[in-house]
């Protein structure tokens, strides 16, 4: 995201400067003015050429979040938190980043305005939901909050990072395989079988050919496979192209419900954690909207959250999206009945947890025999198939 550099005009008519991270110099204008500075310059920062500049963690961030939370509890100053906090940091992104708020905060910009020049590192719910800890006089058990929420959003992903991992390996094995037999193993039976003389056998002459079409063509093997990854990313930045492949995941036979179930887990946990820390729940729904990950999930929920705002209840149009279990919407309505919504959601993210476990065992047991059937059986019906004339040979004699 661009840097600018910045010049203005404070209440009291004195000059100050600095710099922030936005999109566009009219986001900065607007940015400046919530902090009560007129501007009087805005221009961009010329770009520093960084070949080596460390990604920051969502370990890091947990580890500061929690950081940051006791010492606030302690009862120390917002910017001696900054400054311990950045001074013993190890990342020199995050240290530099850690610096920038402390700077923007002693300027007399509050912690979340601060955070949200940065949204790279802290997203929309980060800084919404410590804007709204500012405001309640609550910003040490909010951090808190996050910290807890973002440890168990984290482990979510790796659990579907884990159930992913093995079938990829396989298949890039299986694949790696079938290249080797096919560019460097084959074509040595080959010339051995033209010293036969006779017709080869159906399958044996499929995967000679087969040999040959590898050989012949496998840098437009490579390119095609490049120019599909290619198509299919930029298809995904497509408003059409990710409502369809989102749309396609949901409904595949066994991925779609694992899927699905990480998507309730991701909605119930992050909206709960939102109303326990006293953000309106219109703001909670559009924000959960918006870091749902998949475009379908999205839409289910701007739905609920329209009919919410025309004065509905939300578990009769959360029923309604066909995304949600039946389970999940009447415990729902259970929490809007007895005023505890937030309570209600953080139990139903624990059981969709459990959920995704269980799952990802069932999806782990079901795909290793049937990744194993695959390759043997490529394998198989190529060591055969290279064999047959040998055995026809030796039949014949």
């Amino acid at each position: 995201m661009p840097v600018f550099v910045w010049e203005g005009k404070l209440a009291n008519g004195n000059i100050k400067r600095g710099e922030i991270e936005a999109d566009t110099k009219a986001t900065v204008t607007m940015l400046l003015k919530r902090q009560r500075i007129i501007p009087i310059k805005i221009k961009g920062k010329a770009k520093q050429i960084t070949l080596f500049e460390q990604k920051i963690k969502t370990k890091e961030i947990v580890i500061f979040t929690r950081q940051f939370s006791t010492m606030i509890n302690a009862g120390l100053p917002l910017v001696q938190c900054l400054d311990i906090l950045a001074s013993q940091q190890p990342n020199p992104t995050f240290k530099k980043i850690l610096a920038q708020i402390k700077q923007d905060v002693e300027g007399g910009s509050t912690f979340a305005d601060a955070l949200g020049k940065h949204p790279k590192v802290f997203d929309n719910l980060y800084v919404n939901l410590v804007a709204a800890g500012e405001i309640g006089g609550v910003l040490d058990t909010v951090l808190n909050r996050l910290a807890v929420y973002m440890e168990k959003n984290e482990a979510l992903k790796n659990k579907v990072k884990g159930a992913m991992t093995y079938p990829i390996i396989v298949l890039c094995v299986a694949f790696s395989v079938v290249a080797i037999l096919m560019l460097f193993v084959i074509p040595t039976f080959q010339d051995m079988f033209k010293q036969f003389g006779s017709s080869l056998p159906g399958p044996t002459q499929l995967i000679v050919d087969l040999s040959l079409f590898f050989r012949n063509n496998w840098y437009l093997m490579i390119a095609t496979i490049f120019l599909l990854i290619v198509a299919f990313k930029w298809s995904r930045k497509q408003e059409k192209g990710r409502y369809y492949t989102d749309k396609v995941a949901l409904r595949l036979p066994i991925f779609g419900p694992l899927i699905k179930k990480v998507a309730v887990a991701k909605f119930t946990r992050t909206l709960g954690t939102m109303i326990s820390s006293g953000v309106p729940i219109m703001d909670g729904l559009e924000i959960t909207a918006r870091t749902s990950g998949n475009v379908i999930v999205e839409k289910a929920i701007r739905t609920v959250r329209t009919a919410i705002s025309e004065g509905k209840s939300m578990s009769e149009p959360l029923e309604q999206t066909g995304i949600f279990p039946g389970m999940v919407v009447q415990m729902i309505a259970v929490g809007e009945a007895t005023g505890a919504m937030d309570q209600m959601l953080s139990k139903i993210a624990d059981f969709y947890d459990e959920e995704v476990d269980t799952a990802v065992e069932a999806l782990t047991s079901a795909l290793e025999p049937m990744l194993m059937v695959f390759l043997g059986g490529i394998i198989g019906f190529v060591v055969v198939a290279m064999y047959l004339p040998i055995f026809q040979m030796a039949g014949s004699v």
